[in-house]
């Protein structure tokens, strides 16, 4: 997730061990494995804490061409065990323009995934893989709409 072609920049990566965060140094990053986020994974683009939603305004034009572009930052926020603490993996912005309903459906795909305690399976390329490709060919606009997709992706997971 993230400009992983920005130098010096942030980005995420999903692994099978966890989630982990590229940064300018080698003793900048990091690694979060899946047993230690709790409560799923929350997902914010242009401030840390958005008043309404989870895209600000910046996260909203830095989408658009222009000199804007690529601006801003997109946040991860997650609720860590052993210890207990908060974690906000922050990535840089990739200049590509990604609409509302795609931000909608990655928001998805983190909140039911943590909620069935699946969070593991975003590190399984193959499975992200077919549940993007899911979500892209149904293409979800409504809540509901999404809410079935996801919980006919993640029954199949437990079969």
């Amino acid at each position: 997730m993230g400009d992983c072609f920005r130098p010096g920049g942030h980005w995420l990566e999903f692994r099978p061990d966890g989630i982990y965060q590229h940064a300018r140094t080698p003793s900048e990053e990091l690694l979060m494995p899946w047993a230690r986020i709790m409560l799923g994974i929350g997902f914010s683009l242009g401030a840390k804490s958005p008043q309404r939603g989870s895209v600000s305004p910046v996260g909203v034009i830095g989408g658009l061409p222009g000199p804007w572009r690529g601006v801003g930052r997109g946040y991860l926020h997650m609720t860590l065990r052993h210890p207990y603490e908060d974690w906000l993996a922050s990535f840089d912005r990739h200049p590509r323009w990604y609409p509302m309903t795609e931000l909608a459906q990655f928001e998805a795909l983190l909140v039911h995934t943590g909620a069935a305690k699946e969070l593991h399976r975003l590190g399984d390329a193959d499975w992200l893989g077919h549940a993007v490709g899911r979500l892209k060919r149904r293409h979800p606009r409504t809540v509901r709409a999404l809410r079935k997709v996801m919980s006919e992706l993640l029954e199949q997971t437990e079969t």
